[in-house]
């Protein structure tokens, strides 16, 4: 048997820049932070010529094109793995979140089933084939973060360039900046789910026709990418606090689906409770909040998310990216 897994991310800035309705024409920028939540892919051969996969359901069938899972289908036809094969698929982290638990749950797979074929792949290449599989193949409205993020782990800066190409830089973060901005983020559960292709795509369709002046708005946020780069690398992790509202405050106006009442109403009571800025993770519309927050208002915050029902999130950064944690694969 064959263990891997792949950390999910917290976008910090630039989120939304990565999407081909604005990076094939404008190229995109942000930094996202892997953390210690993972998703996890056992891979084993199978006694019986089948193939048994296991997530929130069970199939059980005789080949590939039978898999009425689109990502494990997609991926088996790509590693050109026939049948013989059992897989199990298991998450810390709920999906539809905001997390990008989907293309964290795509490099694990690929990376286990390479393991399986006794092929060692380098993060570049396992996030690049992620991105063809849930991208070219599978026609999914996303970017290429979550991909590049979930193999390579870290802090990074990444870079989107016009042609599809992806650039990777690890922030040289001191460890003092990593520890405060581990302690001052404060990660909660909105207890809502949804798909992340429905708000991206009427963020998309706003930016193609630059309604409200949305590719303006998507330039700032680059903008603030940058920014976010420049405040970690300087240590100024209170500024960063700030520059996360004003992040917010430009994103959800991309896709009207992209807050409503109740998360502005969740937003409002973090803000009035101490917390200088957040913002709803990934897509928007549901899924979990990040609010900066210092620690003298650390308590008077969570006791106001609390209140609302709200759920907490403790986490880690994680710099180790996509890995095999365990390899018994002999035959």
């Amino acid at each position: 048997m064959i263990v891997s897994r792949a950390p999910v991310r917290f976008s910090l800035g630039g989120g939304g820049t990565d999407l081909p309705s604005y990076s094939r024409e404008h190229g995109g920028f942000l930094v996202a932070a892997a953390v210690d939540k993972f998703v996890f892919v056992c891979v084993a051969r199978r006694f019986q010529d089948t193939i048994r996969l296991a997530y929130s359901e069970s199939e059980i069938v005789d080949s590939v094109d039978q898999i009425k899972h689109r990502i494990f289908k997609a991926a088996l036809g790509m590693a050109g793995i026939p049948r013989g094969l059992e897989l199990h698929s298991l998450a810390d982290v709920p999906a539809n979140t905001g997390l990008g638990s989907s293309s964290s749950f795509t490099v694990a797979l690929l990376n286990g089933l390479h393991a399986f074929k006794r092929e060692f792949v380098p993060a570049e290449q396992l996030a690049r084939e992620a991105c063809q599989l849930e991208i070219d193949l599978l026609k999914e409205p996303i970017g290429k973060q979550d991909q590049y993020i979930a193999a390579y782990g870290g802090i990074s800066a990444l870079t989107f360039n016009k042609d599809g190409s992806v650039d990777v830089e690890r922030l040289p973060l001191k460890d003092e900046v990593i520890d405060e901005l581990e302690s001052n983020l404060v990660i909660y559960y909105s207890g809502v789910e949804r798909a992340a292709s429905t708000v991206l795509k009427e963020q998309a369709r706003t930016i193609d026709e630059n309604k409200d002046a949305a590719v303006q708005r998507m330039h700032r946020i680059k903008e603030l990418g940058y920014e976010t780069k420049r405040i970690l690398l300087a240590g100024q992790i209170d500024t960063y606090g700030e520059m996360l509202h004003e992040h917010w405050t430009n994103k959800r106006k991309l896709a009207a689906n992209m807050s409503d009442p109740t998360i502005d109403e969740h937003y409002d009571a973090a803000r009035k409770a101490g917390a200088i800025g957040g913002k709803l993770m990934g897509a928007g519309g549901g899924g979990f909040f990040m609010f900066y927050v210092r620690s003298p208002e650390r308590r008077r915050v969570q006791e106001a998310l609390a209140a609302r029902g709200l759920r907490p999130l403790r986490f880690r950064f994680d710099f180790d990216g996509a890995r095999i944690m365990a390899n018994f694969h002999r035959s």
